[in-house]
């Protein structure tokens, strides 16, 4: 067996236990989750929709402490802000396998959040988060934003283009994918299902979709696994993300 096929029992790579890893894994969401309670009646005062609290708190909180972590590790790894050695999974993959395997993901995907996620993020709200205030309901209420400016939306797609479909998946990936997933590699093929259970949960601000997002997600985290390349984790994330953000744009620029 060559090294690169037996990195996942990854020698050499620290792994952590598993309420260790349930921590790491969900102790940003909640600081995400805080900050948007704390900032969204801030949001609301400004003109703009509750759901630009939850953009900013992944450029000041998402972005600072995930990244931040890592370069943490990496300098005590490498005596210098690297990810060397602390985000792993960067094995080589020919360009085409990036169109074989991502393409049936990304499509999956699409039928998850595009017909699967509505009806199903409905059944949970009303069963179970009725009590929940109109505002928190990020995305989930989209006739809310029709009591909105157009410069308002608009600040608010552009946020979401660039933070939740771009920068902060990146970011995700590197945490998720690259760092947390190899440590758990000592459970073989419950790692990915692990992560993925414990990614979506991470999820604070959205429980009524964490069936929607194991579902969507779960592929996704297991073809990483399988061919140990955070890249493809990485393109599809953003592809998904930055869908939802454009088509958001472009609902925002076609109004009146």
């Amino acid at each position: 067996m060559t090294q690169s096929r037996a990195n996942h029992t990854e020698v050499g790579v620290e792994q952590h236990s598993l309420a260790q890893s349930i921590v790491l894994h969900l102790l940003p969401g909640v600081l995400i989750t805080l900050f948007y309670f704390a900032t969204a009646p801030v949001a609301g005062e400004l003109g703009l929709p509750s759901v630009t609290a939850l953009f900013a708190a992944i450029a000041v909180i998402l972005i600072p402490f995930e990244l931040g972590y890592l370069l943490y590790n990496g300098w005590k790894r490498n005596g210098s802000f690297s990810l060397q050695r602390t985000v792993l999974f960067r094995e080589h993959m020919p360009w085409w396998l990036y169109a074989v395997l991502g393409l049936p993901v990304f499509a999956w995907m699409g039928v998850v959040f595009m017909i699967i996620a509505a009806p199903l993020n409905t059944i949970f709200i009303d069963r179970l988060f009725t009590w929940v205030p109109d505002w928190f309901f990020v995305f989930g209420r989209t006739e809310q934003l029709a009591q909105y400016s157009k410069s308002a939306l608009a600040i608010t797609a552009v946020l979401n283009l660039i933070f939740n479909g771009i920068a902060g998946p990146v970011v995700e990936e590197l945490y998720f994918r690259g760092y947390l997933l190899p440590r758990l590699s000592r459970l073989k093929g419950w790692a990915p299902l692990i992560n993925t259970l414990l990614f979506s949960l991470y999820h604070f601000f959205t429980p009524w979709q964490n069936l929607t997002r194991i579902l969507a997600f779960g592929p996704m985290v297991y073809a990483v696994w399988w061919k140990q390349n955070i890249y493809l984790g990485i393109i599809l994330h953003c592809a998904g993300n930055t869908v939802g953000a454009i088509g958001m744009l472009a609902l925002v620029f076609a109004s009146k």
